[in-house]
């Protein structure tokens, strides 16, 4: 089998007469010497870590902190969006907008978000490719090789062999989420020409997955396999995300030719097409989807039935802070440990960043704002790159779910201990840009980094439970296993809620399928982490999403233009004004920094919305880095009225409000002078039917060295 997969991928390429091994570095690596390799395990582990590293930076500067992810996956969805003005960025802007429904493709510019070799995604994820090939090619010219391989059980090198695969896989995963169909490499010295179909790709590095996953270990069932290593359970993950992107809607090419697209053995494809096409593509699924979903169904569920030492939370492990701080949130619970620099429970593969060193992007990019200024600073300075739609959190969160507030906050920091009200006028830190990110904040660190901004040491969460296990309904009910699927959405579901209030019947019931329900309760759960976009266009609900939040929006600033206020189906009601007022929340409550609201205290306007609030003592913080830090004075928290419903300015609990010392503050009324932003800008002429350009252009460089062209509109220089 993987002869014939290898042949036939192989014999799809594009014929190309220029090789791209100068600028890819794919073909002519420095090939590891097997009998060094072998000489010990702890040889053959270092050559490994030097993968992992260049994999870590890939990741963190272009695929998931910073780079394409931040200028597209990030703020490209109907849950998320950009903070800036649109004219200000547009070589992210564009492209987050699928160019403007494909209209501005043939005129973006090609290195306006991509700089050349090293300084991109592509060369560095295919330096990842290469690496991982010199381990694998090393590993499978041993004399021991085969030993290992039919051993039918884990060893060391079966152990650190699977890493190399695992690691190809996901860059070329990677690759084909941002560029579609690209050079295939699987072997040192072995030149990769032309554009080999996505397809192929996927179908080989799933079959080179399923071979290594029976002869790796799971998380903590070997001593060294932690969950900053790719493992079993992270191949039985890897495996699921792959046969769910290969089965489904992607945009394709129709200039390669009908026969170019095939599969791993080298049987031309058949596909299902959605839409319309758009400069030369098309957006379709194989029309063999189903096969891929029955073998994620297979390798998602031996992920849920041993995962090793990840662990699913369903209630908070935590007792009552020594102030009286109430947890009770186990999704709070996950990204606590997160920004206690740990690797949570619920994580399959963290990335490891190093507090002080390199550049991090939780909570920099990803993050809950702040203004502080980028050294010594209290929190240091957050741009917050991606902020969260206000139609999403005031219209389609339930206010009773656990997750809003960890995920969306509508305060950032001044940067000098005190809490500051985030307006809608577009802008960075916590200047603008509205409704911010909140799951990864030095507030709320056990030993925040205030020495310099980019460098909290919080890791990159590439995998935890939660995805498998929506991943595995999402499989079954495809499938038509309703019962499993059901299972596993209201363990994630009910999770979220108090008990009894998840009412997953009746949230099926309204989003009309079950299948609908699963993806609609992914965009909660992973609500600011950039996953929502890449799954709306794979299940091919993005043009439902899309006009759901655009006619959502609309109704929205229509309402708050013609009354002052807008009220949702979820009860929730946006106003032009709230009242705000800065109060010593140290001296009423003992703390800063809060939890989750204790129940009957939603109308305390510190403790609601909750998980915001400021360090409870930067004072110590600073002391510890030998700085020195003193506020200004006791009142750090932000008490807020009439966030979530609508008080008459002009009546009598708005008088009363001034008298207690609040002020009246521009809210939803900016929502209506910047109108164009969050509206018209908001997937900018999309027209619901043509394909998505969603890909990223090629840069020259990597045209004339490839021999290959652009496709999707874009130009070629």
């Amino acid at each position: 089998m993987k002869k014939l997969i290898y042949t036939a991928l192989l014999a799809t390429s594009l014929v190309s007469i220029v090789s791209c091994k100068d600028f890819l570095e794919t073909s002519s690596p420095s090939v590891i010497d097997a009998n060094f390799v072998f000489s010990n395990i702890e040889t053959a582990r270092a050559a490994m870590d030097g993968a992992y590293e260049q994999w870590r930076g890939t990741c963190q500067d272009y695929v998931f902190g910073d780079g394409l992810y931040y200028g597209s996956e990030y703020v490209g969805s109907d849950i998320e969006r950009h903070p800036e003005a649109f004219t200000n960025q547009p070589g992210r802007h564009y492209p987050e907008t699928f160019y403007q429904n494909g209209t501005y493709a043939a005129t973006y510019s090609l290195l306006s978000y991509q700089s050349e070799s090293p300084g991109n995604a592509y060369a560095s994820l295919y330096s990842c490719i290469s690496k991982a090939n010199s381990i694998i090619t090393a590993m499978q010219g041993a004399s021991s090789f085969n030993s290992f391989m039919s051993a039918g059980k884990p060893s060391a090198l079966s152990q650190l062999y699977g890493e190399a695969i695992a690691l190809r896989a996901t860059a070329y995963r990677e690759l084909i989420r941002y560029y579609g169909d690209v050079p295939y490499a699987y072997k040192s010295g072995v030149a990769a020409k032309g554009l080999s179909p996505r397809d192929s790709i996927y179908d080989l590095c799933i079959e080179q997955l399923k071979t290594v996953e029976p002869l790796m270990y799971r998380i903590g069932e070997n001593t060294t396999v932690t969950k900053n290593l790719f493992s079993r359970n992270y191949v039985q993950g890897l495996i699921g995300r792959i046969c769910l992107d290969a089965a489904g809607y992607q945009t394709r090419r129709t200039d390669l030719g009908a026969s170019f697209y095939k599969d791993g053995k080298g049987n031309v494809i058949t596909f299902e097409t959605l839409g319309t096409q758009n400069n030369n593509c098309v957006y379709e699924r194989r029309s063999d989807y189903k096969t891929l979903y029955t073998t994620a169904k297979t390798y998602l569920k031996a992920c849920i039935d041993n995962p090793g030492t990840a662990v699913f939370h369903d209630t908070d492990p935590r007792a009552a802070g020594s102030k009286g701080q109430v947890f009770n949130n186990p999704y709070q619970y996950f990204f606590q440990q997160m920004n206690d620099l740990q690797n949570a429970d619920e994580s399959i593969y963290e990335y490891v960043m190093t507090q002080g060193t390199g550049n991090d992007a939780r909570p920099y990019s990803l993050g809950r704002v702040s203004s502080g200024g980028s050294t010594k600073a209290y929190p240091c300075k957050s741009y917050g790159q991606g902020h969260i739609n206000p139609a999403f959190y005031y219209g389609m969160f339930d206010p009773k779910d656990k997750r809003r507030d960890v995920s969306a906050c509508v305060t950032g920091s001044t940067g000098s201990g005190v809490e500051k009200l985030i307006p809608f006028t577009p802008n960075s830190k916590a200047e603008g840009g509205g409704i911010t990110m909140n799951k990864w904040d030095e507030n709320r660190m056990a030993a925040p980094y205030v020495n310099s901004q980019r460098t909290s040491g919080i890791h990159g969460p590439y995998m935890r439970l939660a995805e498998i296990y929506l991943a595995y309904a999402e499989a079954c009910t495809i499938t038509g296993d309703d019962v499993s699927a059901k299972t596993y959405l209201a363990k994630i579901r009910e999770r979220s809620f108090p008990t009894g209030q998840a009412n997953t019947d009746a949230f099926i019931s309204s989003c009309g399928s079950m299948f609908k329900a699963i993806i609609t309760e992914r965009g909660f759960e992973f609500a600011g982490e950039g996953d929502r976009r890449w799954t709306l266009i794979r299940t091919g609900l993005l043009p439902e999403a899309i006009k759901n939040i655009k006619d959502l929006t609309n109704s929205m600033i229509q309402g708050l233009k013609a009354n002052g206020y807008y009220t949702f189906s979820n009860g929730n009601t946006i106003s032009s004004y709230v009242w705000t007022k800065l109060l010593d929340a140290k001296t009423t409550y003992g703390y800063r920094l809060t939890t989750q609201c204790p129940a009957g205290s939603e109308n305390d306007p510190v403790l609601y919305p909750s998980w915001r609030g400021q360090n409870d003592d930067w004072e110590a913080i600073a002391a510890k880095a030998n700085l020195t830090f003193k506020y200004a004075n006791t009142n750090t928290n932000l008490a807020i009225k009439g966030l979530f419903n609508y008080i008459d300015p002009s009546g009598t609990e708005a008088a009363s409000l001034t008298s207690a010392g609040y002020t009246k503050v521009n809210w939803g009324a900016l929502l209506v002078t910047n109108s164009k932003e969050y509206y018209d800008y908001l997937f900018y002429d999309y027209d619901y039917s043509k394909a998505p350009i969603y890909l990223w252009p090629f840069t020259p460089n990597i045209l004339s060295t490839g021999g290959f062209t652009n496709g999707y509109g874009f130009k070629q220089q």
